[in-house]
């Protein structure tokens, strides 16, 4: 134990410091330790067993950062931070986040905003994350904005490095780790996390859903070249991340639970001519498997326990699909869903009236609303319905979906409905065009070009 009588630190290591759960919040105070965890007072972070668990929701400290609380210097500062009360405050520092800050600022020079992000708020396009890898383009390749260099030129105020711990909808203010801020509209632009199996342990797997953690796996690829990556799950990210991670000089294993991949939406003809594309690119694709487990080895690889074979890899990465955090929509008292956040179709309003969603965390319909196309209209209906301004709401529709392999091309329009019969309009060796129909209106069509 590193502790004098006073309390004080005697292992030559500076101060005791704080680190934070990014999954849920918690915060490790090396001072106190986990006792309950096996880590005694004193115990450094460094020193923390890898196979070490957060105690509430169970991510290793390979998801903690370090946490400065708001009385102490700050690497980032806090930036012009809401004062008023009649202002509007962002949570989520991604693509949504900033659009809605944009469509606010253009009709409206003056209203007080402020964002309040996790991260730096450096704005990057999420959806070039599973593309990237092969062209050599690092995280700060990605970046194409700064958080500070925005948030002067749009003038609002920038809370960056900061946890939310807690909404209170009743007294309308945001609990962080930096101190309370309150607001009259509040727009919550959280994104999504990986859904995680039980059989996937947090501490054995990558989830590439945010530029840090991409930093993070490049650097792993980079150390050697070569390394064997298993993907699990073979849905839009996980297809794309197989084929780029080939495309880098490795050898890759795409497993997914389904025959063909991207079989929530694609009929069968198309599901295989996109696998023979993958086989292809010497792409090891394992269908019709369910993962039992993955076991970190002793050297440093990891065994993919599946019904009737094990695969051993360098590293491990779930594509198993996208989940609302239920954690600030559950405790600001809002309807939420497995999708995503409730939100009227118009107005994007969520059950209290003073709330938005906008972004990958809303559903409408019932149905997720995953995609960048949309933001900048539902940016502008937000915008128009928080300063009280005319305007005709938005009008949710499904995107123009393209998959972003250069092995094959893959389009997907309209509303897939995987109960409706397909009709096959071209079949070639080069082209594959499908197309659903209500009545004799077009409501779905599926494009493969070789």
């Amino acid at each position: 134990m590193n502790i004098d009588k006073n309390g004080n630190p005697t292992d030559g290591r500076g101060d005791w410091k704080q680190f934070l759960c990014r999954a849920c919040g918690w915060i490790y105070d090396e001072k106190i330790g986990d006792p309950d965890g096996g880590l005694p007072a004193g115990t450094r972070f460094e020193d923390i067993p890898d196979d070490w668990q957060c105690p509430l929701c169970g991510v290793t400290k390979r998801d903690f950062e370090p946490y400065v609380n708001r009385s102490q210097t700050i690497s980032k500062p806090i930036v012009n931070p809401l004062v008023d009360s009649d202002g509007v405050i962002v949570i989520g520092g991604g693509t949504a986040g900033w659009t809605a800050i944009e469509a606010l600022r253009k009709l409206d020079a003056d209203i007080p905003i402020t964002l309040i992000t996790a991260d730096s708020g450096d704005r990057y396009m999420k959806p070039q994350l599973s593309v990237a890898i092969s062209q050599n383009k690092t995280a700060q390749d990605l970046i194409n904005k700064s958080a500070i260099e925005l948030s002067e030129k749009l003038n609002i105020g920038l809370v960056a490095n900061t946890f939310v711990m807690h909404i209170d909808s009743h007294k309308k203010q945001v609990r962080t780790t930096r101190g309370d801020f309150n607001y009259q509209h509040l727009i919550l632009a959280l994104g999504v996390t990986t859904a995680l199996p039980v059989s996937l342990p947090p501490d054995s797997v990558w989830r590439i859903n945010h530029v840090d953690m991409f930093a993070k796996l490049q650097n792993k690829l980079d150390e050697q070249p070569n390394q064997h990556i298993a993907i699990i799950g073979a849905g839009m990210i996980g297809t794309e991340l197989a084929e780029d991670i080939k495309r880098a000089g490795h050898s890759v294993t795409l497993i997914n639970r389904d025959a063909l991949p991207l079989a929530e939406i694609l009929p069968t003809i198309a599901g295989e001519r996109l696998k023979n594309a993958l086989i292809a690119e010497n792409i090891n694709y394992v269908g019709k498997a369910m993962v039992e487990d993955v076991k970190a080895l002793d050297d440093s690889k990891y065994e993919i326990v599946l019904a009737n074979q094990r695969i051993t890899a360098d590293h491990v990465v779930a594509s198993t699909g996208l989940i609302l955090n239920n954690r600030l929509p559950k405790r600001a008292n809002i309807d939420y869903l497995p999708q995503g956040i409730v939100v009227d179709e118009n107005t994007l309003q969520t059950s209290n009236p003073d709330i938005f969603a906008i972004g990958d965390c809303i559903a409408i319909g019932g149905q997720a609303c995953r995609f960048v196309a949309p933001l900048r209209e539902q940016g502008n209906a937000i915008a128009h319905q928080i300063l009280n301004l005319e305007h005709d709401g938005y009008q949710h529709k499904a995107p123009i979906v393209r998959l972003k392999t250069k092995s094959i091309s893959v389009t997907i329009t309209g509303n897939v409905d995987k109960n409706k019969d397909w009709k096959i309009s071209e079949n070639s060796e080069q082209l594959l065009v499908l197309q659903q129909f209500d009545n004799s209106n077009e409501t779905a069509k599926v494009e493969l070009k070789n």
